[in-house]
């Protein structure tokens, strides 16, 4: 017997972008994404300060708790891909019922990426590259992701009515 997370996983689709979804299903699949990622990004800060370590002559070589760290890490990174993928191919179904180009739903993830890398890269590199480029970023992600709740989550279809 199929539970309903089953159930809900299968109507909404996220291993494709063919097809189409209508603003309620695809409401629920990024509402559902945004939970997944809060709950990983909490984890992620309460295991990150165990990722920074100081060696000195006294330390030892090997720290259980930064293996976990990194461990952690890249099953957070390989997450953070799966839920971007995700995001595309329902955005992309929506955005085929509403009648728009479908490489429209990159926008949100690639704004995301872009953020990320400015964000990492700023304190690294900060005699070169201005914090205003963090600002201009993280403005260009909240202007994606509400043009697209906004676009995706609420405009009926173009011409094709109702779903």
């Amino acid at each position: 017997m199929p539970t309903p997370l089953a159930g809900f996983l299968s109507d909404v689709g996220f291993r494709t972008q063919e097809g189409v979804l209508d603003a309620w299903t695809w409401r629920r699949g990024a509402a559902f994404l945004a939970v997944v990622l809060v709950f990983l990004t909490a984890l992620w800060r309460l295991v990150e300060p165990y990722a920074y370590r100081v060696m000195t002559p006294t330390t030892p070589l090997f720290d259980w708790r930064v293996f976990a760290a990194y461990v952690y890490l890249i099953f957070y990174a390989l997450a953070v891909l799966l839920i971007g993928i995700s995001l595309y191919n329902i955005s992309a179904k929506r955005l085929r019922a509403r009648g728009l180009p479908t490489g429209l739903a990159g926008l949100v993830p690639l704004a995301t990426l872009f953020w990320g890398a400015a964000r990492w890269l700023q304190p690294r590199v900060a005699e070169q590259m201005s914090p205003w480029w963090v600002t201009g970023c993280a403005a260009l992600l909240v202007g994606a992701v509400v043009w697209t709740a906004l676009e995706l989550g609420f405009r009926e279809p173009r011409g094709l009515g109702r779903i």
